[in-house]
């Protein structure tokens, strides 16, 4: 069973591997034996994540590159390679949220930056990793969605926008790349108590009318999102491509009634 999410010998990249969601994911890859690349726009933000793990005797490196930059996402890419050889498996973590509040007082430059990278550069990240995981037999994508790309959440419109064009963008390329052996997958996460949802869980009005709607009553834990990214980079997965996998406490199927 343990051979079904054994990652000796794989290479994995994670972007937005800072904190939070990246951060979880980075070590719970590392601790299943892949070698990790944590990535982030800040190398000195990225550098306590890869040696929390060289710690705990995994392998990792720390490599800034903003994902909204093309030169930056091939350097990236380059610099895993000739670090561990190849690329096996790649989590599209990093986002953005610039703007708050109803979708019509939004400015273009704030659909620009969105759009650029929490969906063009889960795209460029892509498109740089397919050659290097094709030359090894295939790969695991692994793109972070979220609630918001399934139902809408007030204030935060454009970014439910882009998560909905992350599934479908996970769709489509899982169609065609199936016949390389890379399966593309997402996981929607609903609430999770990290830097990111800190305007909501810091106040304590907007923190419990958001509870209200989640059946369990709480927020997720990064580390619960971690165990779900481990299936999809592993063995274990290898039938399961196209997938959006909901990780939110029940809160899409949720109702007052079941509380």
């Amino acid at each position: 069973m343990a051979a079904l999410f054994d990652l000796k010998g794989k290479v994995a990249i994670v972007t937005g591997a800072s904190r939070g969601i990246g951060e979880a994911i980075a070590v719970t890859l590392a601790e299943a034996g892949a070698s990790v690349v944590v990535s982030s726009r800040k190398q000195e933000n990225v550098e306590p994540v890869a040696a929390r793990i060289r710690e705990t005797g995994g392998a990792a490196t720390a490599l800034a590159a903003h994902t909204g930059d093309a030169a930056a996402v091939a350097a990236l890419v380059e610099a895993t390679i000739t670090t561990y050889g190849g690329v096996d498996i790649l989590v599209n973590n990093a986002a953005t949220n610039p703007h708050f509040g109803p979708v019509l007082t939004a400015e273009e430059s704030h659909w620009d930056k969105t759009f650029d990278v929490n969906v063009k550069g889960y795209l460029r990240m892509i498109k740089a990793c397919v050659p290097a995981m094709q030359a090894r037999g295939g790969g695991k994508v692994i793109n972070m969605a979220s609630i918001a790309g399934k139902i809408p959440q007030p204030g935060m419109g454009v970014y439910c926008v882009t998560k909905a064009g992350v599934i479908m963008l996970t769709e489509v390329l899982a169609a065609e790349l199936a016949s390389r052996n890379i399966q593309v997958n997402a996981i929607a996460p609903g609430f999770v108590k990290t830097k990111f949802s800190a305007a909501i869980w810091s106040n304590q009005t907007l923190n419990a009318a958001v509870l209200a709607g989640i059946p369990q009553q709480r927020m997720a834990e990064p580390e619960e999102i971690a165990g779900v990214a481990l299936y999809l980079a592993s063995p274990a997965s290898s039938f399961t491509t196209g997938a959006t996998i909901l990780v939110d406490g029940g809160q899409a199927i949720g109702s007052p009634l079941y509380r």
